[in-house]
């Protein structure tokens, strides 16, 4: 090797000496993830992110996450009937050190979809565009299958096609029709107890009996201009008329009275 050519070595220093490994974790900061009043658990989990460094802000790391929680976990119950629909929650605002999250989608867990689909009946399947009283445009997927009359003895329980598009056409009536007269808060209230698929099932029982109808997906395919005051009155804070505060020890939703002040502590 000609002399001169490896400064590093003729120095002394050894040959790819080691950078000193830092834990990555030390940089980082927890956050709370907050759910909508809409939900009884407000206080869905946790997320990490870098501390603020230079022009690197935390709060731009956060907002835009996508949080998919199960909506057994926002209701806290335990039984399989809420488990199989999912939410998405995404980050809209960071305040102290809590996530602001708002509505993202809906949508149901795979192992449910796939149980559904049987032989002998037939899949009805709708998909709407819907827009919002507050500006939300929202693609919404609705399931449904046909079931054998109480009196049937065939083994098969095919509609025609005829009745297909009805039962489509209905499923598109109905879903728009409920959307566009209320506001996002309104839509995911209808979408927790899943309100829009009875009221179809109900609808549609003159055409061909239906059982399993479910709102399977939702989207959100446009959203308005950001407002904080929107984003507030969502969480249940500064709308003026009381409303939904959290209980510190559960984190679960309350709902407050008009000028409510917590009782005097003996002591702390």
């Amino acid at each position: 090797m000609a002399v001169g050519k490896n400064k590093g070595l003729k120095i002394g220093g050894k040959k790819g000496s080691k950078k000193k490994v830092v834990d990555p974790f030390t940089k980082k900061d927890w956050y709370d993830i907050k759910a909508p009043s809409m939900f009884k658990m407000r206080q869905v989990g946790k997320t990490l992110v870098n501390r603020t460094q230079g022009t690197r802000i935390a709060s731009d790391g956060l907002k835009g996450r996508v949080y998919e929680v199960s909506l057994a976990d926002l209701q806290s119950e335990n039984d399989a009937e809420r488990s199989f629909r999912k939410f998405k929650l995404v980050c809209e605002d960071v305040q102290g050190k809590n996530c602001l999250t708002n509505f993202h989608g809906m949508n149901l867990t795979t192992d449910k979809l796939r149980s559904m689909v049987k032989k002998w009946q037939t899949l009805i399947e709708a998909c709407v565009d819907a827009k919002t009283t507050d500006g939300y445009t929202l693609r919404l997927f609705c399931i449904g299958f046909t079931k054998k009359a109480d009196n049937s003895q065939k083994k098969t329980c095919y509609a025609q096609s005829q009745q297909v598009r009805n039962i489509r056409k209905k499923m598109k009536d109905i879903i728009s029709k409920e959307v566009s007269a209320v506001d996002l808060k309104g839509v995911v209230n209808k979408l927790i107890p899943d309100s829009i698929a009875s009221d179809i099932t109900k609808a549609c029982q003159g055409i061909y009996p239906l059982h399993d109808v479910y709102i399977r997906k939702v989207k959100v395919q446009k959203r308005p201009r950001f407002d904080l005051t929107k984003l507030m009155e969502m969480h249940g804070e500064g709308t003026g008329k009381g409303g939904v505060t959290t209980d510190p020890v559960t984190g679960e939703a309350v709902d407050r009275p008009e000028g409510y002040e917590p009782p005097v502590l003996d002591s702390v």
